[in-house]
């Protein structure tokens, strides 16, 4: 008996031992990391529809979700498409869900060479046990992951993006002669770029005519901004200042971002989206509910992008001082449920 419980100690305190040695490796086991939060949420995800009595598992929720959302049958590729995992990740969840009697797998009439997929009748009907477990797991997992970052959500999405547009094997070959796009707080020897950058663009957009804040603005960005709780952001690549952006306070729950400016000549590089997605981060940091902005209709790339990063036309709040120029006030939500209990 001596002997089991000391094998089983061993491998105990293995265990521990090669997780800490992961957790040193920092960057390098990213991907390692990664899959083993999945697993655990997928091993936890089962054993809640255990205890619920309800036959399904959480790897398959993707592939049930996009096909309980359909109009149409779907094919394996369409379905790998839609959910952006691999042809035989999809083509395994789906024989999964044919064998419990959840989906139907036919013939496609227009290719003999691919499946039409669709959920049958005791699918459909799981729907409905399934949506208020969904609810409360949504909810669940925001206090879980959130844990790590009140805004891991656009931190995931960013990887992701980031991931697709250039893969990991491309981006190694030119690791050494790549420099990232940075976003940096402000600091006294920033000051300048702010006034050099948005406050010239400004005041040419203006024909030189500033309003009463733009100047204060300019004049002391540390006051208006720092002093009253709100920030300052610059985009640096290459070691040179290249943006700008101002997060102005309006109350407790809400801010403002202004003076959005990118150089002309580093457009392209995305730093004006790094720059408000910076604005996000810091207002969750700060557990604000609310991200507006004021803007003119001269400047369509940068509704553009508002619109993109889900922004909605709204009414200007009590606390924001409209500018004369403004003719269109818009706003970001920045937390998809009341958190007053959390």
């Amino acid at each position: 008996m001596y002997e089991i419980t000391f094998i089983y100690l061993r491998k105990y305190f293995h265990k521990i031992h090669m997780a800490d040695n992961i957790s040193k490796l920092g960057y390098l086991a990213g991907a390692t990391r990664f899959r083993r939060i999945s697993e655990k949420l997928y091993v936890d995800g089962d054993k809640i529809y255990e205890q619920l009595g309800i036959g399904f598992k959480a790897s398959w929720f993707s592939v049930y979700y996009t096909l309980i959302h359909a109009d149409n049958p779907l094919t394996v590729q369409e379905l790998a498409n839609e959910i952006g995992f691999t042809h035989i990740t999809v083509k395994n969840v789906v024989r999964e869900l044919e064998e419990h009697g959840i989906a139907h797998i036919k013939a496609n009439p227009n290719d003999g060479r691919s499946k039409h997929i669709s959920l049958t009748k005791k699918g459909k009907t799981l729907h409905d046990k399934l949506g208020p477990v969904w609810d409360l797991f949504s909810q669940t997992l925001e206090q879980l992951l959130t844990a790590g970052h009140p805004d891991f959500i656009n931190i995931i999405n960013r990887i992701d993006r980031e991931a697709e547009k250039i893969p990991i094997s491309e981006r190694m070959k030119k690791v050494k002669e790549h420099e990232p796009l940075i976003i940096v707080d402000y600091k006294p020897s920033l000051k300048k770029y702010f006034n050099e950058l948005a406050g010239n663009w400004l005041s040419k957009m203006l024909n030189g005519k500033l309003e009463k804040e733009d100047e204060e603005v300019f004049r002391s960005p540390e006051t208006v901004y720092l002093q009253e709780g709100g920030f300052v952001f610059f985009a640096l690549h290459k070691g040179k200042v290249i943006g700008c952006v101002a997060l102005k306070r309006l109350n407790e729950e809400a801010f403002e971002f202004c003076k959005l400016y990118v150089s002309e000549t580093a457009r392209g590089a995305g730093a004006a989206t790094k720059l408000i997605e910076r604005c996000i981060t810091r207002c969750k940091e700060n557990n604000a509910r609310q991200l507006f902005l004021q803007t003119t209709p001269d400047l369509l790339p940068a509704h553009k992008l508002y619109d993109k990063l889900g922004f909605d036309d709204v009414k200007a709040p009590p606390d924001m001082a409209v500018l004369k120029r403004t003719t269109k006030i818009m706003s970001l939500e920045l937390f998809s449920h009341d958190r007053s209990n959390d």
